[in-house]
């Protein structure tokens, strides 16, 4: 009898947890929109416009944890999109996890938004692997402050991904070394009702979701012929 009901709640049980997943990646998403808004609407302590302007992706991962899985480990979910090469859209999002390095953490905060830029098509085609770990020479820097600051280092000129943080407000350009980005499949299933892989998403032009319109409808705003 109690393994007639076992079997009987199983199903109900894996429907409430689909729909906490759901929830939970719908609410990161609106964090995500929320976080770029605030630090694209910061005037002087903002991503530059031209630089944001000539992106091929972005990865937003709102407030990075530090210790969430293991002591000293920072680990962080969030979503990134690309441009489409034909009319330079902004792509559905997809689901990723930022984990381990050095994000900052460094104003004392417990926790940490992360943006970061990629700048070129090699830094692109690294974001859409299966896993990769940030930090080779020349490849990431931390990106400069200022609606109107230009990349104006060889480093910021050459690096193939920006990055920056936001601790208590305080929001700086990060050398971001040492992290494992990777996708994150069980949301985009949540997102999409099917497990999907974030290069297929980006690059076959899938349909965004409801939640994603507002985080789409921002990053728009920014493209080489139009700016804010």
């Amino acid at each position: 009898m109690k393994k007639s009901l076992y079997f009987l709640a199983l199903p109900a049980l894996m429907m409430a947890g689909d729909q906490k997943t759901r929830d939970e990646t719908t609410r990161r998403l609106d964090e995500s929109t929320t976080v770029l808004s605030e630090v694209l609407s910061a005037k002087e302590k903002s991503i530059p416009d031209d630089l944001l302007a000539k992106a091929h992706c972005i990865v937003i991962v709102p407030g990075m944890k530090k210790g969430a899985f293991l002591v000293g480990a920072e680990y962080g979910k969030g979503f990134m999109s690309c441009r489409d090469k034909g009319d330079r859209g902004w792509s559905a999002p997809g689901a990723v996890r930022l984990e381990g390095g050095s994000v900052g953490l460094q104003i004392g905060g417990s926790e940490t938004d992360v943006i970061l830029l990629v700048m070129n098509d090699r830094g692109a085609e690294k974001l859409l692997s299966s896993k990769f770990t940030l930090g080779g020479e020349g490849e990431i820097a931390a990106g400069p402050v200022g609606r109107t600051a230009t990349a104006e280092t060889d480093a910021k000129l050459t690096a193939e991904i920006l990055a920056w943080s936001r601790s208590r407000g305080i929001f700086a350009g990060v050398a971001l070394k040492g992290a494992t980005l990777r996708p994150d499949l069980d949301d985009n299933e949540a997102l999409y009702g099917k497990r999907i892989g974030n290069r297929e998403i980006v690059t076959s032009g899938v349909t965004p979701p409801a939640a994603a319109h507002k985080l789409l409808a921002v990053l728009n705003q920014y493209s080489p012929h139009q700016k804010t």
